[in-house]
């Protein structure tokens, strides 16, 4: 069984960081693509990481430069190291990995920026 476990979500301020973890239980996270996604009340669920299994990682332009996605194979978990955010960054961030065709989502986790 699948089960993607996020973390490390919170209150910060705006222009602090915050770094999310993603454990995987059930895959292999080293040879599945991996992704970030959020969503904002009131939006559409939308992708700020892609980590694929072979290639580059890919950020929402709305991200760029202030997000850096990764993977630690020894832990099965990725994370999602994010800077100087901002109030729009408030969301929900969900996990997603794609193992044997199959789309798997965490069950996220809350992110808050106060301006």
């Amino acid at each position: 069984q699948v089960q993607l476990v996020e973390s490390g979500g919170g209150l910060v301020q705006a222009g602090g960081s915050l770094r999310l973890s993603c454990v995987a239980s059930g895959m292999i996270i080293s040879i599945s693509g991996m992704a970030w996604y959020r969503q904002a009340p009131g939006k559409q669920r939308e992708l700020v990481a892609s980590l694929p299994s072979v290639g580059s990682t890919t950020y929402a332009d709305s991200v760029k430069g202030r997000v850096t996605v990764s993977r630690d194979n020894a832990k099965n978990t990725v994370y999602l190291q994010m800077n100087s955010l901002k109030p729009e960054d408030t969301a929900v961030y969900y996990c997603k990995g794609r193992s044997g065709g199959v789309d798997y989502w965490g069950k996220g986790t809350l992110v808050t920026v106060s301006s």
